[in-house]
């Protein structure tokens, strides 16, 4: 159970209203803009062919979507270098890394609690 704070945030969204936890959460939510975000951290600025390297089973495509709703949001910033051919490097914005610490801590939790997630699943399987 929330606190009465964290209950009226979530109460205050109504279906038809711009929820500012539902916006955040479908956008930045998803695994191939958490993976972006998280190697991006890691690594400081990566050029594209560099990070779809490292996010596994994730497509140019996606990556292209994902990295440009990223840069929409100012979440993920964009250079592009006049050379032949052209260097294009990305790397997070200040309120990418802001968001990326919120993730760190999120991991840290999982880090620290996926055993017991783990059992619970079983238990949950076993009932089924």
């Amino acid at each position: 159970m929330g606190t009465e704070k964290e209950n009226k945030k979530l109460a205050d969204c109504a279906p038809e209203e711009l929820c500012p936890v539902r916006d955040i959460m479908a956008r930045f939510g998803d695994k191939w803009s958490v993976y972006t975000i998280l190697y991006l951290g890691q690594h400081g600025k990566l050029r594209f062919n560099e990070l779809k390297s490292m996010i596994s089973g994730i497509s140019q495509r996606m990556l292209t979507v994902t990295l440009r709703s990223l840069e929409e949001d100012g979440l993920v910033s964009r250079a592009v270098f006049p050379e032949v051919p052209p260097r294009v490097e990305y790397e997070l914005t200040a309120l990418g890394r802001s968001l990326l610490q919120q993730l760190l801590q999120l991991s840290d939790w999982a880090s620290q609690n996926l055993e017991q997630v783990l059992e619970a699943r079983q238990r949950y399987a076993k009932k089924a």
